[in-house]
């Protein structure tokens, strides 16, 4: 457990990190995250962006601790794991795509748009799940089923955030919704419509269920995770 802790925070810091820079001005230009305001409205961007930084390199000093794994070669693994989901080839890969087609206005259908966001919020999902793997071991079936649950539950959980911008509330939320709508950004919820999103994360969670079916009881609590994904007003 305390293991499994110090990775989960180590990926709720660089989380947070993301979310700091996500709402500079320079990025989605947010004003209101959590029901406050962005680290760049309470201090400045110069301490947003310095925040961030500090949160990023934190991570790895969580995972690159001894407290975390006693085996050095499973922190580099960690090290490596995050590093990826989060860098070029993960999530800020998929935030560069993502705003060069806002620069350029140029169309995204469906599975652009699935392509995008499982290197943005899928990546961390998916990280989250090889961790798991990498603390404590696995089968080769048992990983390649739980990496498939993190890629479902990742887009389904984009899907429904993209509803939620739609159909939400601020004091709900936390921030402002309508926003995607108000720059004209693809998403599924405008390529698919309300509904349609939801059905389709709907579907991808009763998927990333299945995909647990081997894992008997010790799967409950991934699989009210991914129940709560679909049914969240937040």
């Amino acid at each position: 457990p305390k293991r499994a802790l110090r990775v989960a925070a180590a990926m709720e810091i660089l989380h947070t990190y993301s979310l700091i820079h996500d709402d500079l001005p320079c990025m989605d230009d947010d004003d209101t995250r959590r029901g406050k305001p962005t680290c760049h409205k309470e201090y400045d961007e110069t301490t947003a962006v310095l925040a961030g930084d500090a949160m990023l390199t934190a991570c790895f000093e969580v995972l690159a601790d001894s407290e975390t794994h006693a085996d050095a070669n499973v922190r580099v693994e960690l090290v490596s794991l995050f590093a990826k989901s989060a860098g070029a080839a993960g999530m800020v890969g998929g935030q560069m795509i993502d705003m060069l087609s806002e620069q350029t206005g140029e169309d995204m259908d469906q599975g652009a748009l699935a392509r995008l966001q499982r290197k943005k919020t899928g990546s961390l999902f998916s990280a989250c799940c090889e961790a798991a793997v990498l603390l404590n071991g696995s089968t080769r079936e048992e990983h390649h089923r739980l990496a498939s649950y993190a890629r479902n539950l990742g887009l389904a959980f984009q899907m429904i955030d993209d509803v939620l911008d739609e159909v939400g509330d601020r004091e709900t939320l936390g921030k402002t919704p309508g926003k995607d709508r108000e720059a004209d950004k693809a998403t599924f919820a405008s390529l698919l419509g309300v509904e349609g999103a939801k059905r389709q994360a709907e579907f991808l969670c009763t998927q990333a269920i299945e995909y647990l079916s081997i894992f008997g009881d010790r799967s409950h609590y991934l699989k009210l995770l991914a129940r709560f994904v679909v049914a969240r007003g937040h």
